[in-house]
C-alpha cells in the first residue's frame, strides 16, 4: 500500500464516495492513483472554485465528509473562497492538494504556482481549515491522515492534506480505523439534567434547530426529542430545509422579515434551546428585540453555554442522546401546544395553486409553483415527491428531488418552499454555489436536483454546467434573469452600478448540451417548467425574464429590517 492508497482506503471508511477533482501538475502523481485504483470514483469538473462548491454540496446533503483534490499553487488557491465557505457553514469537506517534490525544492529556484514560500499555501489554509498536514514521511503519513479526518468528522469542518510531487507512490502502513474522541459522559448527563431543568420552569420553551443537526446526521433523532420535549421547533434561516417532512416543524426564524408568530415565540421565549445554530447575523440580526442570552441554552461548536457558564467537549450527538435518554416516551416537558399569544400553536401554511395565466413572473410565483411541485400536482401524480423508494442517506425516508439555492432572492424565494432538503449558503454568501452544488447534489446522491440561482452567480459557475453530459446527470436549473444583482440594488435603489448585462441563458444552456427554456409570463413557466422536470438525459435551464424591481415578499421584508435594527438608510 502506498500514501494515496492509504489515504484514499481512510476517506472510504469515513463515509467518503467520491473525489471531486481537478488535476494539475504537481498533482498528477496522486491523480493517476485515484483513477488505476478506483477506491473512489474521480468526479472532474473545469474551475475550482465550482469544485469547491460541489463538494461542500457534496458533504451537506449526504452528512458525511466529502474530498476535494486539486494541485499546488493555481489550483488550491483558486478553490481557498469556496473552502472558506465551507469552514464558516461547518462542511466537513477534505481538500487534497499537490505541492513541490523535495529535489525541485532543494534546487534553490522559485517554482511555478509558488506565492511567496512554498509553504504560503499550507500557511493560507491554516485559516480555513480545522486541522492540516503533510504526507511528507511515509513513517508518519497514517497517524497524520488519522488525525486530520478524525477532526474533520468530529468538528465538522474543512481540513487540508498536502501531497509532495514524490510522495503519492510511496510505501506505506494502512491508517487506523476512525475511533471517536472520548468525552465525559458525566459532564454530558449533567449537561443534559440542566437543560431539562431549564425547560421544565420555563413558561415558553422553544427548541430551534440549525446546521449541526444535519452535519452531524441528527434529524431524525432531534424529530423525535422534539415531540418528547412537546415545544415548538423552528428552524434558524442557515438551518432551512432540516427536518423536512417532519410533523414537529413549524417554520423558520427569520426575525422582523418571517412570520410574526414565530419571530414572537422565539423572542419571547424564557428557554431557547439552540441545537447546532450559528450566532451570525443572517440568523440573529434582523430580530425584533434583543435576544437575552442569559435565557439561552446553546449546544454548538461541541460546547453548551447557558447563562454564565460553559459545558466543554459535549459533542451534539451525545447531548441529544442524553437528553432522550432522560425523557420517557410521552413524558412532555409542555404537555399541550402553547397557544399563540405565548408563542405558537400551528404551522406555517406555504402558499400553494399556482396560476398559469399571461402575467410576469416574480420571485413568489416561482416559490408557489416548486410547492405544488412538491405536493406531485405537477405533471402527474407524485412527480415532486417522487415516490422513488431510495433512501436518504443515512436516514430511513424517502427523498424528493434535493434543492440547491444560490445566494441572492433565489435563496429568499426558496424560504417560501415547504421544507424539502436544501442546501444554501445562508453565512458566507459566496455567489456562485447554486449550480455546482446542484450538480454535486445529484451526483452524491443519485436523485435530480433543482437549482435556483440569479443571473450574476449563473455568470460565476455556470459553465460547469457543460460536464453534465459526461457526467451522466440531468439537474433543472432556473435563472433569475434580471439583468442585476438585485440584492445589492434593493439596499441602494439610486446607484447603477448593480446593473448587468442581459444574457441569453437559454441559448447558454444548449450550447452546453442541455436544453434552454425562455419564460416571461407565468403560462410559459408553468409549461417549461413542466417539459423540464420530465425530459431526462440532459440538464435544462429555465431562463425566467423577471421585471425589474420583482423581488421576493421575504426579501424585501429582510432588507427592511436590516435597514430598520442597523440604522441604514
Amino acid at each position: 500500500m502506498n500514501i494515496t492508497e492509504a489515504l484514499l482506503h481512510a476517506l472510504k471508511e469515513r463515509g467518503a464516495r467520491e473525489v471531486w477533482g481537478i488535476p494539475g501538475d504537481f498533482a498528477l502523481p496522486y491523480f493517476k492513483i485515484i483513477e488505476q485504483t478506483g477506491i473512489l470514483p474521480l468526479i472532474t469538473l473545469t474551475h475550482e472554485p465550482g469544485l469547491g462548491f460541489a463538494a461542500d454540496a457534496a458533504a451537506r446533503i449526504r452528512r458525511g465528509l466529502s474530498v476535494a483534490a486539486v494541485t499546488y499553487g493555481a489550483g488550491a488557491i483558486n478553490m481557498l473562497n469556496a473552502v472558506a465557505q465551507a469552514f464558516a457553514e461547518k462542511s466537513p469537506v477534505v481538500v487534497i492538494s499537490g505541492a513541490p517534490g523535495t529535489a525541485e525544492r532543494a534546487r534553490g529556484l522559485l517554482l511555478h504556482h509558488q506565492v511567496k514560500t512554498v509553504g504560503s499555501q499550507f500557511r493560507m489554509y491554516q485559516e480555513v481549515t480545522c486541522d492540516q498536514g503533510i504526507l511528507d514521511d511515509p513513517a508518519t503519513a497514517p497517524a497524520i491522515i488519522e488525525r486530520v479526518l478524525r477532526n474533520c468528522l468530529e468538528h465538522s469542518r474543512p481540513v487540508y492534506l498536502e501531497i509532495p510531487r514524490d510522495m503519492p507512490a510511496v510505501a506505506c502502513g494502512p491508517v487506523a480505523p476512525h475511533v471517536p474522541t472520548p468525552c465525559d459522559e458525566e459532564a454530558v448527563a449533567a449537561c443534559a439534567a440542566e437543560v431539562l431543568a431549564r425547560l421544565r420552569t420555563a413558561s415558553r420553551p422553544v427548541l430551534m434547530v440549525g446546521v449541526e443537526v444535519r452535519r452531524y446526521g441528527l434529524e431524525d433523532r432531534v424529530a423525535e426529542l422534539a415531540d418528547r420535549l412537546g415545544v415548538p421547533v423552528v428552524t434558524s434561516f442557515m438551518g432551512r430545509g432540516l427536518l423536512a417532512g417532519k410533523a414537529c416543524l413549524q417554520g423558520t426564524y427569520m426575525g422582523v422579515a418571517g412570520d410574526a408568530a414565530i419571530t414572537q415565540a422565539v423572542e419571547g421565549s424564557d428557554g431557547l434551546l439552540l441545537l447546532g445554530v450559528i450566532m451570525s447575523d443572517t440568523n440573529f440580526g434582523v430580530s425584533s428585540s434583543h435576544i437575552d442570552r442569559r435565557r439561552l441554552m446553546h449546544a454548538e461548536d461541541r460546547e453548551v453555554r447557558m447563562g454564565f457558564h460553559t459545558y466543554h467537549d459535549i459533542p451534539l450527538e451525545k447531548l441529544v442522546d442524553a437528553l432522550l435518554a432522560a425523557l420517557p416516551e410521552g413524558g412532555r416537558v409542555c404537555p399541550a401546544p402553547l397557544d399563540v399569544d405565548g408563542a405558537l400553536g400551528r404551522n406555517v401554511v406555504y402558499r400553494r395553486g399556482f396560476v398559469a395565466d399571461d402575467a410576469p413572473v416574480t420571485p413568489d410565483d416561482i416559490a408557489v409553483l416548486l410547492n405544488d411541485f412538491y405536493d406531485g400536482v405537477l405533471n402527474g401524480p407524485a412527480v415532486g415527491a417522487d415516490p422513488d423508494p431510495m433512501p436518504w442517506p443515512f436516514g430511513g425516508r424517502p427523498l424528493p428531488w434535493p434543492l440547491a439555492c444560490d445566494i441572492g432572492d433565489c435563496l429568499f424565494t426558496a424560504l417560501s418552499v415547504r421544507p424539502v432538503p436544501m442546501v444554501g449558503p445562508g453565512y458566507y454568501a459566496s455567489m456562485g454555489f447554486g449550480v455546482p452544488a446542484g450538480m454535486g447534489l445529484q451526483v452524491t446522491t443519485g436523485k435530480r436536483s433543482l437549482t435556483l440561482v440569479g443571473d450574476g452567480a449563473f455568470q460565476m459557475t455556470g459553465m460547469e454546467l457543460g460536464n453534465c453530459a459526461r457526467l451522466g446527470i440531468d439537474p433543472v436549473v432556473v435563472v433569475f434573469n434580471n439583468a442585476s444583482w438585485e440584492m445589492l440594488r434593493v439596499f441602494q435603489p439610486e446607484t447603477s452600478y448593480s446593473a448587468i448585462n442581459t444574457l441569453d441563458f437559454a441559448a447558454f444552456a444548449d450550447a452546453l448540451g442541455g436544453r434552454g427554456h425562455r419564460v416571461t409570463t407565468r403560462r410559459e413557466l408553468a409549461a417549461a417548467f413542466a417539459a423540464a422536470t420530465t425530459e431526462r438525459g440532459r440538464f435544462q435551464l429555465i431562463d425566467v425574464r423577471l421585471e425589474k424591481g420583482a423581488i421576493s415578499d421575504t426579501l424585501a421584508n429582510f432588507v427592511a429590517g436590516v435597514k430598520r435594527v442597523s440604522g441604514v438608510k
